[in-house]
């Protein structure tokens, strides 16, 4: 046995090499996926900005990627969810066209103005392209679950320019209070690679004005933090339920696919000409920017909620995620008229913190935090994002990530299951006859 620990180096050695140079090419295929991505969705914006007039026809760009996906992409309708439940339970490699549909239906989502973000479509790049290794090198159940969780960390870092949050969410996201650590190294590799290649092919990510005085961290400081971090996950929870119940209720109503984008985008284009601005569509950087930089409205926020969750459950394409830095942005804005932190400070708190509190991973949010806003700020970051995770309770925007272990101990809740199992009103208790250990680690051979 001795022998055996002198020489695991020597064992781990050929595979470390191995995954080495698989997440490096996971990496590549990232970047390039997110270089095209980015280069598109600006110009889309430019151009929808330039011609508000296709804003008006927007229920027409909404039938055309509605049908787009129900004529050749109903094997890959799922998105996200798809990629989780690959990466639970390998069955079939990922289909080609995901890349070049979500490509394409996200475009269209942000050219006739629909309210939307971009990370979901680059996971979705990334990951489909990255499982044709799968076909090269013959992997198996446990194999292809790295590869693809790879893929998860190199589209999610090379999307936002952040490494180290990129490593982290492939492993946090799949499940509820568990990390699984088999993929550190293939993740880690594929999100540096992803994020230089973006960089090196000339796309340059938004930068974020750092809070210019971080207060040190007193008692009131800490108690308007952990308010702020509890505000960010109750409105993170009710933007995740919102999305689930508008596309419910439009799958229920409208039988026919392509007529559920249609009917929400006239409903979404006639509120772009109620309200009179555009600042509640599209990715919102330039208001984003701004919670940085000047007192915006108070309800910024929950017009974005509003916009986000009937684009995304009427049937559009495009992210969660850059509209959830939006909304928690301008929140922390309209905060800071009553917590006793600066406002530049409390709207990078709720960037991420109301991110971390939708997707459920809450370290990946703090480092996200850390390497947009800097190191000065982590301590404040930490706490929203901890707090907001606390607070967003079994909820997601993830229907396929699953509960690994629950949030609270003195609340027990069925282990093993999705988010949608969970979205019953109630919590059911761990002993029912399912374990949890198997049903998390169902992916191996």
């Amino acid at each position: 046995m001795k022998k055996l620990r002198y020489l695991e180096q020597l064992i781990v050695l050929p595979q470390l090499s191995k995954w080495l140079i698989i997440s490096f090419v996971v990496g590549i295929l990232s970047g390039i996926g997110s270089t095209a991505l980015l280069a598109s969705l600006e110009w889309s914006t430019d151009w929808r900005e330039s011609h508000l007039w296709i804003i008006a026809l927007l229920p027409l760009g909404g039938f055309l990627s509605g049908w787009i996906y129900h004529r050749f992409g109903e094997r890959v309708e799922a998105g996200n969810n798809l990629l989780l439940e690959e990466i639970h339970n390998p069955k079939d490699i990922i289909p080609l066209q995901m890349a070049p549909l979500v490509l394409l239906g996200t475009d269209l989502t942000h050219l006739f103005g629909g309210s939307a973000g971009r990370e979901g479509t680059a996971l979705q790049i990334a990951t489909s392209l990255a499982d044709r290794l799968t076909k090269i090198f013959h992997f198996k159940h446990t194999d292809r679950r790295i590869l693809l969780m790879a893929g998860l960390s190199g589209g999610f870092a090379s999307v936002f320019g952040t490494p180290l949050a990129g490593t982290i969410f492939s492993l946090e996201v799949l499940a509820i209070g568990k990390i699984q650590h088999d993929a550190l190294f293939p993740s880690l590799v594929a999100a540096i690679v992803g994020d230089r290649v973006t960089l090196m092919l000339g796309l340059h990510h938004t930068a974020y004005r750092h809070a210019p005085v971080v207060p040190t961290v007193t008692v009131m400081g800490l108690i308007s933090a952990i308010i702020a971090g509890a505000i960010f996950g109750t409105v993170a929870m009710i933007f995740a339920k919102l999305t689930h119940k508008i596309s419910h209720i439009f799958k229920e109503k409208i039988s026919y696919p392509p007529l559920r984008p249609a009917i929400g985008g006239v409903i979404v284009a006639l509120a772009v000409w109620a309200v009179g601005t555009t600042k509640y569509i599209g990715l919102g950087i330039p208001t984003i920017v701004d919670a940085f930089n000047t007192q915006l409205s108070p309800w910024d926020f929950a017009a974005k909620i509003a916009f986000t969750a009937l684009t995304l459950g009427a049937g559009f394409k495009g992210g969660e995620v850059t509209p959830l830095f939006y909304i928690g942005a301008t929140l922390g804005n309209a905060l800071s008229l009553i917590l006793a932190l600066p406002a530049p400070l409390l709207a990078g708190m709720g960037f991420v913190a109301v991110f971390g509190g939708a997707a459920n991973t809450p370290i990946a949010s703090t480092l996200m935090g850390i390497e947009l806003f800097g190191l000065e700020s982590g301590v404040f970051i930490a706490i929203a994002c901890v707090v907001s995770y606390l607070f967003s309770g079994h909820a997601g925007i993830y229907k396929a990530q699953r509960i690994g272990s629950g949030k609270y101990h003195f609340l027990p809740v069925k282990e093993g299951r999705s988010l949608t199992s969970q979205s019953l009103p109630g919590f059911l208790s761990k002993g029912d006859g399912v374990s949890p250990e198997v049903q998390i680690s169902d992916d191996k051979p």
